[in-house]
């Protein structure tokens, strides 16, 4: 059960699953290079110490193996698969009724908790420029955040049960993006952020838009999960971290208390500007097309 993602890699550490590189990196091409060979030579977890242009850390390959995402998720793991099954079935909590009460407190913690105590996200407020900002291949139109966490709710039915949290890319430089004040987001109008979106035009207003970065592991793979018809992502990243996801709200926009960085913002109907090139993972180029840009509102990072 992580607090952060500073603890999940300290516990990385400890299992001989995440080496530190104290040698200053540049963020431009190297990073990504150096991620790519440990990478496929099945290595560690990488914390760079050091980013050039950056006073912030950078961490890669969390994920990179099954066997270190089965460590990452040993204590809690179990006890989302019991989850999913009640749901699937829910006369299985009286076949088994002590199973049902470990279930029972897993559900629990899938509960989101409003205004914690403890909001270390806010410990300070930084601007885009401040991050590492990382361009993977010579061609990439800038520097983009890998594995983000994109949250929005329903305009028409707001909260965080109806909210979407999704892994879409933020392209933070290049183009025609004004450094510190605007960002691009990659994403369809079919997902869920789009239907979002469609909503608030709909409504004429902007569409609130937070972007996580960090914070515990959970948080990341809820955000990329299919999950079943109903399931929050948020209910998921409570469940799979063993710990109940925190947030609380800044001025209508939604905070996870408990992220490295959140980037907050608004999307204006009609709003695009070109994103992209991007090498993708099919390997190929994503071709530059229009995507909605969002007016960058304020930034925050733990200390």
């Amino acid at each position: 059960m992580y607090r952060s993602l500073e603890e999940c890699l300290v516990d990385l550490e400890r299992h001989g699953q995440l080496v530190r590189i104290s040698e200053e990196v540049d963020p431009e091409l190297e990073m990504a290079a150096i991620h790519l060979r440990v990478y496929a030579a099945g290595g560690p977890a990488l914390l760079f110490e050091r980013v050039k242009g950056s006073r912030f850390r950078a961490a890669s390959n969390i994920f990179g193996t099954p066997e270190r995402t089965r460590v990452i998720f040993r204590k809690t793991l179990s006890a989302v698969q019991r989850l999913i099954a009640l749901k699937q079935d829910p006369l299985n909590v009286f076949r088994h009724p002590l199973q049902g009460l470990a279930t029972g407190w897993a559900a629990l913690k899938a509960l989101p908790l409003r205004n914690p105590l403890s909001r270390p996200v806010r410990a300070q407020e930084v601007q885009i420029s401040d991050l590492p900002l990382i361009r993977h291949w010579p061609m990439d139109g800038g520097a983009f955040v890998t594995l983000p966490q994109v949250y929005t709710e329903d305009p028409g039915n707001p909260g965080i049960m109806h909210a979407n949290l999704g892994m879409y890319r933020i392209q933070l430089t290049g183009n025609d993006y004004v450094l510190n004040k605007e960002i691009g987001l990659h994403y369809q109008i079919h997902r869920g952020i789009g239907i979002h979106q469609t909503k608030a035009q709909q409504l004429g207003q902007p569409l609130k838009v937070s972007c996580f970065v960090g914070g515990p592991p959970a948080h990341t793979l809820a955000a990329v999960m299919p999950l079943p018809e109903g399931m929050s992502e948020l209910t998921f990243a409570g469940a799979l971290g063993g710990r109940r996801f925190r947030y609380f709200y800044d001025q209508g926009w939604c905070i996870s208390a408990d992220a490295d960085f959140v980037i907050t913002g608004e999307v204006y109907p009609g709003e695009l500007k070109p994103e992209g090139p991007f090498g993708d993972h099919l390997g190929y180029y994503s071709l530059t097309h229009p995507y909605p840009v969002m007016r960058v509102r304020r930034v925050y990072a733990r200390n």
